[in-house]
């Protein structure tokens, strides 16, 4: 069912050499840039109106209005499911608990006496969080965009979500029962590259925003890239991935559940086994066979396991293996080793790192407490999973006194002219009446 690349018996070679070697699926974001044009544009011209036609074309669903009303979100939350919600309430609680801990203090440093520069965290003021439909529902996905937001002091936050036919053209039902769970009353029915343009430029009903993050399709990632500038963005995601690093010890009815449970997000989702060991190759091959015909999702996760994005990687052991998933900077890595808290230290590229028998993916989709919107298609070697700095920004102030200032001056001049920039060095001289001070 899943293809094998055998890297035995030879020295791996380094750097994009290696990364070409893997599997990786074909998601090209450009091609679509073209397609999201035309809708962004007219989305910037026309505002809600044309998000209600596009409701109407993409989704197939007519609505007169865009913003889901409280109503509507408070009757959500009543009718949910009480063990979905007790579900909801931990999954926020873990995230809350993890992303305080991530938010940054001011400080202030004393370069010389009377010149201080201190680095001050600013939250974002208004975000847009997209939360995708389509395939699955994913009240998952309001929890770990809206917690780091919160927890960053963000004090605009708007969640879109795209409209649901069988919810009379509003987002799922779960979808806005999360929302109303964590205290986020302004929603929108909205999807796709519409919903981002919606967000960047504003509408009647909804304000522009500073940022946009969450996961979607490559229609959404299209969207980001073409109004990345007018907005923040967290990254272009593309389909989910997993990589495991697995030894002999490893117990392969594990691994295939893992492997399985990330086929069934998307046909193009990527399954990806590293191991020293063609026994555990064979098992993990022969519980896949089973696990996937008793599947809910078989047709979809077959589509993901046969798909090019997905291969069982031989290697002579796992020092070999570390380099292979260094270079493949899998979004999701499970360490399935020997000693998998030492093996673990030494990755360097990866969007989340799952250590051991009892740490799987999906704990991390839900009740780890850590973030699942993370780096894809190996931006994982530049890029951070979404956080509380996602939501913040660095401004840096400057405080100099007339005698710091005196003290470096000549230096600022010399470095002023150096760069042929003379008037640089004036703006120093200006204030000691156009002399350098010795």
């Amino acid at each position: 069912m899943i293809s094998r690349i055998d890297l035995r018996g030879a020295a791996l070679p380094s750097g994009a050499a290696l990364r070409d070697l893997l599997p990786r699926a074909e998601f090209d974001v450009e091609a679509a840039l073209e397609r999201v044009r035309p809708i962004c544009a007219e989305v910037r011209r026309r505002g809600t109106a044309a998000l209600i036609d596009y409701a109407q074309q993409f989704d197939g669903v007519a609505i007169q209005q865009v913003r889901v009303d409280g109503r509507t979100l408070a009757r959500a939350l009543d009718e949910l499911d009480p063990e979905v919600r007790k579900a909801l309430e931990e999954s926020i609680h873990r995230a809350r608990l993890v992303h305080r801990e991530q938010r940054r203090t001011s400080h202030t440093t004393e370069v010389v006496p009377g010149g201080t520069v201190t680095e001050r965290w600013i939250p974002v003021e208004r975000v847009g969080l997209y939360v995708p439909g389509g395939r699955a529902v994913y009240p998952s996905s309001v929890v770990m965009n809206v917690v780091p937001a919160q927890e960053a002091g963000v004090e605009g936050i708007a969640v879109s979500s795209p409209p649901q036919a069988e919810f009379g053209g509003r987002p799922h039902p779960t979808i806005l029962a999360a929302c109303a769970l964590l205290g986020v009353d302004e929603v929108y029915a909205a999807g796709g590259a519409q919903a981002i343009a919606m967000f960047a430029y504003g509408t009647e009903e909804c304000p522009p925003v500073n940022l946009v993050t969450g996961p979607g399709n490559i229609y959404v990632a299209a969207a980001k890239r073409l109004l990345r500038g007018r907005i923040g963005i967290d990254a272009e995601a593309g389909p989910t991935e997993i990589a495991v690093l697995a030894d002999a010890g490893a117990d392969p009815r594990h691994i295939a559940a893992d492997l399985v449970s990330q086929a069934e997000h998307d046909p193009l989702a990527a399954a990806v086994l590293v191991t020293d060991s063609p026994e555990l190759a064979d098992a993990v091959d022969t519980e896949l066979d089973a696990q996937v015909a008793a599947a809910r999702h078989r047709e979809r996760i077959t589509e993901a396991l046969t798909g090019r994005q997905s291969a069982t990687v031989l290697v002579d052991g796992v020092d070999e293996g570390l380099r292979v998933v260094d270079a493949y900077a899998a979004e999701h890595l499970e360490i399935q080793t020997e000693d998998a808290d030492a093996v673990a230290e030494r990755v360097r590229n990866a969007g989340a790192v799952f250590v051991g028998p009892h740490a799987p993916v999906s704990l991390g989709d839900y009740c780890a407490g850590s973030n699942h919107v993370l780096p894809t298609g190996g931006c994982a070697c530049h890029s951070s999973g979404l956080s509380v700095q996602s939501f913040l920004r660095g401004v840096q102030v400057v405080r100099y006194s007339r005698e710091a200032l005196a003290e470096v001056a000549g230096q600022v001049v010399a470095l002023a002219e150096a760069e042929d920039l003379p008037a640089h060095g004036s703006a120093v001289k200006a204030r000691f009446d156009w002399q350098v001070p010795s």
